[in-house]
C-alpha cells in the first residue's frame, strides 16, 4: 500500500504502482463510444496514462487540458486519460472543452484497473476513486516513467513524464 494525502490528511492506495522496467499490467475500460479496449490495442505506440480521481475537479480537469496540449505535438504517442467517472461525463467535459487529442477511458464498471495497477483509494472520503498517477510506456508496453502524486490536489510532473518519452 502507497500513502498519499488529501487535504494534508493521510490515506492508502491498494498497492504499489508498476514500476519502471517492469510489463503493465493489460486493461479493460470503456470508451467514450461505450466499446471497450485493452493496453494491446495500443501495442506498438508509446502510451501515456494520465490517471486521476475524477473529470469534474479542478485538478483533474487541468491534468486533461495540459496533456491534450502536448498529446498533439507527440509522435506515434497516445495519452489515455483514465478515471471512474462515467463515459458520458468524460466526453461531455472534453466536447466543452474542445479535446481532441487525448482518449478518455472510463474504469466504471469493476475498477479493476485502479485494484490491478495498485492505485486504487482504499480509505478516507475518495475511497473506491482512482489516485492521481502517470505512468508512461513504451511501444512494447513497458514502464518507462511512474509517478504517484503524493499529495492528491496537486497536479502531476508533466515535464518528467514527457521527458521519459
Amino acid at each position: 500500500m502507497a500513502s498519499i494525502t488529501l487535504g494534508g490528511n493521510p490515506i492508502l492506495t491498494s498497492g504499489e504502482l508498476p514500476v519502471v522496467g517492469m510489463k503493465a499490467p493489460n486493461f479493460k475500460l470503456i470508451k467514450d463510444d461505450l466499446s471497450t479496449t485493452t493496453l494491446e490495442d495500443f501495442r506498438g505506440t508509446k502510451v501515456v496514462l494520465n490517471i486521476f480521481p475524477s473529470i469534474d475537479t479542478g485538478t483533474c480537469a487541468a491534468s486533461v487540458r495540459a496533456f491534450n496540449e502536448e498529446a498533439g505535438k507527440l509522435k506515434n504517442t497516445k495519452v489515455l486519460c483514465i478515471s471512474r467517472d462515467l463515459p458520458f461525463a468524460q466526453k461531455r467535459f472534453c466536447g466543452a472543452e474542445g479535446l481532441e487529442n487525448v482518449v478518455n477511458l472510463s474504469d466504471f464498471k469493476e475498477g479493476s484497473f485502479g485494484k490491478d495497477y495498485g492505485l486504487e483509494i482504499v480509505d478516507g472520503p475518495l475511497a473506491g476513486l482512482h489516485s492521481r498517477v502517470v505512468i508512461v510506456l513504451d511501444v512494447n508496453g513497458t514502464v518507462i516513467h511512474s509517478q504517484q502524486v503524493k499529495e492528491i490536489a496537486d497536479e502531476p510532473n508533466y515535464e518528467s513524464a514527457l521527458a521519459s518519452l
